[in-house]
């Protein structure tokens, strides 16, 4: 059991040298959504607290993030929330793409899987009032429209 532990102890210390690449661009590129949908300043609030650490080209990160293996999985996280929707490169889909991941957007919200629980559990400022999903809803619904 010594063994075991000594053993998981040094996996550990090593996993803390291969760390992941962080998301660290630019949030407003030529191809932000803002380049053909005007982002009024209260949406962009929104969007800043919860969505664009998961969905667009910058993250920031928690204190936890540099710890491996949470650095991985936050990483991982990260990737599948911009292939996803990517705010900061949304000119470079289709107008039918794009319109479709408004619809998105707003079904998720809606239903309130966005922003994720595992996300706003520790981001409590992340949480939507009903407010700000109305606000968010409101401002997708002519762009998914097209």
């Amino acid at each position: 059991m010594r063994v075991f532990l000594y053993l998981l102890v040094a996996a550990l210390v090593i996993a803390q040298f291969f760390r992941p690449t962080r998301n660290l661009g630019v949030i407003r590129s030529d191809t932000h959504i803002s380049t053909v949908y005007p982002v009024p300043s209260q949406v962009e609030t929104i969007l800043e607290k919860a969505c664009y650490d998961c969905h667009s080209n910058n993250t920031r990160y928690p204190w936890y993030a540099r710890v491996q293996p949470l650095g991985w999985w936050l990483a991982h996280h990260v990737d599948e929330g911009k292939e996803e929707l990517n705010f900061s490169e949304f000119t470079n889909l289709t107008p039918e793409m794009r319109a479709h991941k408004l619809a998105e957007l707003i079904e998720q919200v809606e239903r309130g899987e966005m922003p994720l629980r595992s996300y706003t559990r520790i981001h409590r400022n992340a949480n939507l009032t009903q407010a700000e999903k109305e606000t968010l809803i409101n401002w997708a619904r002519p762009g998914a429209a097209k």
